[in-house]
């Protein structure tokens, strides 16, 4: 019942978005291209689908073939405007996505920024040694002010899009028909198979064109890992020990989290708060309340790349320190179509690349 009220919300939510879009396609709303080969990774759709771990995989792809920076808002961070992202930096000063960016790929430069057009400007002005090959423009399908040169659209298999509407009253940033600005169409969070049915509904669903190009990946968990290495106990295993688990999140979605923790441990507590959620003084103390009520005789904490680092940022005791662990994320593409994948990309970054070191060599000669 209370969706009938959001109806008419979403009807001029949409009819702003459509007039927004129509300015762009007809160049009345300019966007800017640049000589560097710009990728932009993005949804329609508010909510997790995977942004972060997908950017991943193409910074682990390309920064050893290219110089690689990245560019995103840093969202709920505490700052305006230009910063680079150093892996001293503060989540609270630059969001924690790019900062678990930074701190896999410490040689990779990493940058937040409100506005893309103003971020790649600026990293234009450095020394043209410092120059990166490729951009990456994480959560950017919307923002129509860079021209990208791939646009990479991620959506959750989970969560179909056919049949949801737009914002307030559903989670669509924008009509399932923008669809087509997408190069690369991925379905994100997949089981390990799906079936060729399954496969065909799909294409059909997001009516694939001839210059698109349809992948499906899946979520793969790593290890359980410390937050803090020098301070952690025994790291556990947890089919076997017994653990107690405090699961303590701040992301969309972590009920997937919780089933995954479940195969190894049916003792588990959870402690939710909202997505990308900086974390104060008074839930450090809920979380050590409810971890030392807990009486079990092996107990950790386990929570996600993205909120251990915003955890870093508090002042936590020592016994917390040596309990909390994190389980990073891995995509993987289903039926080898991966390397698919990476040749596109690769292919489209080098011959990008080497089209903007001839234009620069001609315009020397010229001057």
């Amino acid at each position: 019942m209370f969706k009938l009220f959001l109806y008419p919300l979403s009807a001029i939510y949409g009819l702003i978005i459509s007039i927004r879009n129509f300015l762009y396609d007809y160049k009345i709303f300019q966007s800017t291209e640049f000589e560097i080969p710009v990728i932009s990774i993005g949804n329609i759709t508010v909510g997790g689908t995977g942004k972060t771990p997908h950017t991943e995989y193409l910074v682990e792809l390309l920064h050893k073939q290219f110089r690689v920076t990245t560019i995103s808002r840093g969202y709920k961070r505490k700052t305006k405007g230009y910063q680079e992202v150093e892996v001293s930096s503060l989540a609270s000063a630059i969001g924690d996505e790019p900062l678990q960016i930074k701190t896999k790929f410490s040689d990779v430069q990493v940058v937040v920024d409100e506005k893309r057009v103003h971020a790649i400007k600026k990293i234009q002005d450095q020394d043209p040694s410092l120059l990166p090959d490729v951009i990456l423009l994480d959560d950017a399908f919307q923002h129509r002010s860079v021209s990208a040169g791939t646009n990479i659209l991620l959506i959750d298999f989970n969560r179909p899009i056919d049949k949801d509407m737009l914002l307030p009253a559903g989670r669509l940033r924008e009509s399932k028909w923008q669809m087509r600005r997408a190069n690369v169409i991925i379905y994100t969070k997949c089981p390990q198979e799906i079936t060729p049915i399954t496969r065909r509904i799909i294409m059909k669903d997001v009516f694939l064109r001839p210059y698109q190009n349809l992948f499906f990946t899946t979520m793969v968990y790593q290890p359980l890992t410390p937050v803090f290495p020098d301070e952690a106990i025994q790291t556990p295993k947890l089919a076997t020990d017994k653990t107690s688990v405090l699961l303590v999140t701040g992301i969309a979605n972590p009920e997937i989290l919780h089933k995954y923790v479940s195969n190894f441990t049916e003792d588990i507590t959870d402690l939710k708060y909202p997505d990308h959620h900086n974390f104060n003084n008074t839930n450090i103390q809920q979380i050590e309340q409810k971890f030392a009520a807990n009486e079990a005789a092996n107990k950790i904490i386990i929570t996600t790349e993205k909120d251990s680092m915003r955890l870093k940022d508090m002042d936590l005791s020592p016994l917390l320190k040596s309990h909390l662990f994190y389980i990073p994320l891995k995509i993987k593409f289903l039926d080898s179509e991966g390397k698919n994948f990476d040749e596109k990309i690769v292919t489209y970054v080098r011959e990008n690349k080497s089209n903007r070191d001839l234009h620069k060599r001609k315009s020397k000669k010229a001057n």
